[in-house]
């Protein structure tokens, strides 16, 4: 009632005094016709500044895809580069670069600072083998950054050393993490400008290309421009792969305020009609008061239509008493919710319908609310519905009381979102469950993001942990990981044969060997296919399986072929001993039998009977020594054993020590105490005795012999070695003779050539190997590689 008495007053007032409210009314209407003349000065600059820094935006994306081109021409003529740091077939790469992009003034390859290559040469030839970093001046700083930021990066404008204006972009290369060089792209500044628009004419503005001297600190300009220079009246951006500036020059800045000059007349005009007409205004009261009425006909009816609005919501609403949690009002949709009737609600507590897991967090928002510390809150609430089950929603609280007041209460909107969260448990679902299909694959899964300056792994399965012995997170935790852990001697070869492929853009497989967790070497087959892009490889996914025991099957399986090909080989070479010796003393016997019955006395006959006897025992020696060989070489029963070889060596030299003391030999046992070889004892001693016995027989007459014996590993195998100064021996005469059956090379009386021969068939038949070394007139080393110690 007291507002209304005051609005009468004021209408009064303003009826009385229509001349002075006109006045008012004109000064507030022209305040308001400067603002709009202001904003609309204001949007004409807004506008010419949108439209300027669209211009610039697009001269800023056409050179970033002139970047993009120039650094693929980069990355094209680093990867001629070879593993030995050398270009291959750059001439024939960079014509067809020179070709793909016309705007090209050339294309270097700078190794060290120093300009090497460069295509094409004619033209060029002043730049070519100069030395950036001895120029001293902008090459060397340009230079310098280009390699610190290790990106492509922008020298000039400068004057060329070909002539003409332009800019150098250079690309540092690294080889094997060194720094190798610079691969360098030439532009000059007029192909710059049309590439990246900076050449557009226009009546309104025109563009300037800048940079700081790093020498003179000073900034320069590029372009040519005919009129003053006014910074004030550009706009600009910042290209820093160039560290250039490029400025937009406004050059119809001066006319923004005569353009505006129009509208603030007609707004002065404007405002002497509108006074005119308020003061004619004034004078229908009646007229307003019937407008006024209707305005609030209309407000009654918009309470109705939110009330209505409330009711029909497509959301649950309800309002609560903020002190004691009961529902005040509740709508249909919340009902609906729930299960229960509007009285149901009202007469129920709303912490009564929250989930008892959500019950707490919940009181812990509303306190905060209460509080004052939040104005409402959002989460995601389980309800308990009238029928036991529970619904997920989305609900928003907020309080409808201002500060300072009393408690009241809160509204709650409450969506139905059960179905969205049923969604989201599937998803979770689907997603283990193709993880667990991945972690069940035999194989290491994994998936790499290609970027410029290398490979990053962006996923490995589990199964690396059970193959190679690392965890997901150890693999994933450095990008070079893989690189890291690659066999040295596979890492060159992998790394060239990936990058072969990678720049064909296809799927291919490679066996290599990875160093495990615990040390050991595992082979692994990778199967690695490329999703490929427009430009180049974007991702690169692979399963690594595991063929150590292939691997191992197929050196066990060349090796059992060797060494069923020595054996046919020994075989051979027996056969042709046996067949040889034995038909030999066939014929003896033959001749001398015939020889008997020929005879014409007693005493040729008991000669020749002799003679026989003799042949016989030769024969029935040489049946022995087959008989011996054969044993060796076709047991399969030989007992072995770890056996001491200092005391077997000991033992040998015991039993030889007449022979040692009447030659006045010197043996040197340097044999380790705890040296032991599998091996058989009786193969040992005999082997241990013909090498010492040999080496004590063939001594050089010109000096005392000198025996050394000692131990060292050769391939994870205990190697012996006696060196002794005896003869020697011609081992490019007699080399394949010396384990040969009855073969001798020094022409003593008493050598039978069986002992190297029986020595090397033991040392054989025990899975080891003898190699020997030898230089006439100064002395032979033997070396037994014995078998690795394996008990079985």
């Amino acid at each position: 009632m007291e507002i209304e008495t005051k609005r009468s007053k004021l209408i009064a007032w303003v009826l009385q005094n229509a001349k002075l409210a006109s006045s008012f009314f004109f000064v507030i209407v022209f305040a308001i016709v400067i603002i709009i003349v202001r904003q609309r000065y204001q949007i004409v600059q807004e506008s010419k500044r949108i439209y300027i820094n669209s211009i610039l935006e697009n001269v800023k994306q056409r050179f970033e895809q002139l970047n993009k081109t120039n650094q693929n021409v980069a990355l094209t003529m680093a990867l001629t580069i070879g593993s030995d740091g050398k270009p291959k077939d750059f001439e024939e790469i960079a014509e067809r670069v020179i070709k793909s992009n016309p705007y090209l003034q050339a294309v270097q390859l700078v190794p060290d600072g120093v300009i090497k290559y460069i295509y094409p040469l004619k033209g060029n030839e002043k730049a070519l083998n100069h030395d950036l970093f001895k120029d001293g001046g902008l090459n060397l700083i340009e230079a310098k950054k280009s390699e610190n930021l290790k990106q492509l990066y922008y020298q000039g404008p400068v004057k060329l050393m070909q002539g003409r204006i332009g800019v150098v972009g250079r690309l540092p290369i690294f080889v094997k993490n060194k720094f190798w060089g610079f691969s360098a792209v030439v532009v000059t500044l007029d192909s710059l400008s049309s590439m990246i628009g900076l050449n557009v004419k226009a009546k309104n503005y025109q563009f300037q290309l800048a940079k700081n001297n790093p020498v003179t600190g000073k900034e320069e300009f590029f372009l040519s421009y005919n009129k003053e220079f006014k910074l004030r009246h550009t706009t600009s951006i910042t290209i820093p792969e160039g560290d250039w500036k490029v400025y937009a020059i406004d050059e119809d800045a001066s006319d923004n305020l005569i353009n505006t000059l129009p509208i603030l007349l007609l707004g002065i005009s404007m405002t002497l009609i509108c006074s005119v007409f308020f003061y004619k205004f004034l004078r229908k009261q009646a007229e307003i008061t019937t407008i006024l009425d209707k305005r609030t006909h209309e407000l009654l009816l918009a309470e109705n239509k939110y009330k209505t609005i409330f009711d029909h919501a497509g959301v649950g609403i309800g309002r609560v008493n903020s002190a004691t949690g009961e529902f005040l009002e509740v709508n249909a949709q919340l009902c609906s919710l729930l299960g229960y009737s509007a009285s149901e609600l009202q007469q129920t507590k709303i912490k009564s319908l929250i989930h008892p897991d959500d019950l707490k967090e919940d009181r812990t928002q509303f306190k905060s609310m209460i509080n004052g510390q939040i104005k409402n809150y959002t989460a995601e609430r389980r309800y308990i519905c009238k029928d036991g089950q529970a619904k997920w929603a989305q609900v928003f609280v907020t309080l409808l009381w201002s500060e300072g007041e009393a408690l009241n209460n809160h509204i709650i909107i409450v969506e139905d979102i059960t179905s969205r969260k049923d969604y989201e448990q599937e998803l979770i679902a689907s997603k283990q469950h193709i993880a667990n299909l991945i972690n069940s694959i035999d194989g290491i899964v994994w998936e790499k993001e290609i970027h410029e300056n290398g490979y990053e792994s962006s996923f490995i399965s589990n199964k690396v942990y059970d193959i190679l012995g690392y965890t997901p997170e150890e693999w994933l935790s450095d990008p070079d990981f893989h690189a890291k852990h690659l066999h040295e001697d596979d890492h060159e070869d992998l790394f060239n044969y990936v990058n072969e492929f990678l720049l064909k853009q296809q799927n291919h497989e490679r066996e290599y060997r990875i160093r495990a967790k615990d040390g050991s070497i595992v082979w692994v087959k990778d199967i690695v296919s490329v999703t490929p892009s427009v430009q180049h490889p974007e991702k690169l996914r692979g399963i690594m399986i595991d063929i150590t025991a292939q691997k191992e099957a197929q050196d066990s399986l060349s090796k059992s072929f060797a060494l069923v090909r020595e054996q046919n080989e020994r075989l051979l070479n027996f056969s042709h001993i046996v067949s040889h010796n034995l038909r030999s003393h066939a014929g003896n016997i033959h001749g001398i039998v015939a020889l008997i019955e020929e005879a014409q006395t007693d005493q040729e006959k008991k000669e020749l009977m002799h003679l026989l006897k003799k042949v016989v025992d030769t024969l029935n020696e040489t049946l022995s020594n087959l008989s011996n060989i054969v044993n060796i070489n076709t047991r399969f029963d030989i007992l072995k054993e770890p056996l001491n070889l200092k005391q077997y060596i000991e033992a040998a030299i015991s039993t030889l020590n007449g022979q040692i003391i009447s030659q006045q030999a010197t043996i040197n046992n340097h044999v380790a105490k705890d040296a032991e070889a599998m091996f058989n004892k009786s193969y040992l001693e005999s082997v241990l005795l013909n090498l010492l016995s040999n080496a004590l027989r063939y001594t050089h007459p010109d000096r005392k012999p000198v025996i050394n014996i000692e131990t060292s590993m050769q391939d994870d195998c205990v190697t012996l070695i006696i060196a002794d100064n005896g003869l020697g021996i011609d081992l490019q005469k007699n080399k394949g003779k010396i384990f040969g059956l009855y073969q001798t090379f020094n022409g003593n009386n008493d050598a039978r050539g069986l002992g190297l021969f029986i020595t090397r068939n033991q040392i054989e038949a025990m899975g080891g190997k003898i190699e020997v070394e030898s230089v006439l007139d100064e002395g032979t080393t033997f070396k037994i590689v014995f078998a690795p110690n394996k008990v079985g």
